[in-house]
């Protein structure tokens, strides 16, 4: 079993905030999307921040570890790569497929919960394993449909797949709520199904409602329920790290800390929350 790293509260690192980044106070590590950068050509704001000291984690959306086609050897190679580069201490993608018949979706597509696609799931994950040369992390997603005939929850699903991979999870406490909201799952049953123990670190980010339906979007203040949430998963595990997600609509520095301070205050005492 591979050691999990303590990471602490730490921030997705984007071009358009790289200054910001690098002036917020207290952060202690950055994810970044991997398809964005190449291993050979580092952006100057990253290499400050290793310079510092600061773990910088690729976080992939490209793998299609769920879908039913053989994984890209050139995209896990990508991302082997850029580990390296960055000397990451892990690397992450989801449980999902972008591709299938030629096309790509553009968007995370949640996989169907059945035996057969976990079989396929757990295949593509190990493929990938054998390529990397840190651990691999998987994030749940945030679905607008489930899929018929499931015959697992999500977090068995996710516990069957740890058991069989040894992989890590990515808990996205967002895509709890979007799930809760959008197709009534339950995230205390998500969080007492899954080995918390693999839990590598978490994901909050912000979102909103129109007409009914929650849109996960990444470029909104994060809602109060999500930290909620946080708080509920603290109370039962000390998580090794904590990311805020940000991806548009970047606000103001001093709004970024403060919800980087919300964070930091939820795992100090998650009891506020209550």
């Amino acid at each position: 079993m591979v050691a999990i790293p303590r990471l602490g509260v730490g921030i997705g690192w984007r071009s358009e905030i790289d200054l910001t980044v690098e002036r917020l106070p207290q952060v202690d590590f950055v994810e970044v999307v991997a398809e964005n950068l190449s291993p050979d050509r580092l952006p100057e704001s990253l290499r400050v921040l290793r310079g510092r000291g600061v773990p910088v984690l690729p976080h992939a959306v490209s793998l299609s570890l769920g879908g039913a086609e053989p994984v890209d050897r050139d995209r896990v190679a990508h991302l082997a790569a850029l580990a390296e580069a960055l000397d990451a201490p892990l690397v992450s993608d989801h449980v999902c497929f972008v591709r299938a018949g030629g096309l790509d979706s553009g968007h995370l597509m949640p996989v169907p919960r059945t035996a057969d696609a976990l079989d396929v799931l757990v295949a593509n994950v190990r493929a990938a394993q054998a390529e990397l040369p840190v651990p691999l992390a998987l994030e749940n997603v945030a679905a607008l449909l489930d899929w018929p005939d499931g015959e697992l929850t999500e977090g068995q699903f996710l516990a069957e797949l740890v058991e069989r991979t040894d992989c890590l999870l990515l808990v996205d406490v967002a895509n709890l709520h979007a799930n809760a909201r959008n197709i009534n799952t339950d995230p205390a049953e998500f969080l007492t199904a899954i080995p918390l123990e693999r839990l590598a670190y978490v994901h909050v980010a912000g979102g909103v409602e129109h007409h009914g339906v929650y849109h996960d979007t990444h470029a909104h203040p994060v809602l109060p329920e999500v930290l909620d949430l946080l708080a509920e998963l603290r109370r039962r595990v000390d998580p090794p790290g904590v990311l805020l997600e940000r991806d548009d609509n970047y606000p103001s520095d001093a709004e970024l800390a403060a919800e980087l301070d919300a964070i930091r205050a939820v795992l100090a005492d998650p009891e506020q929350r209550r």
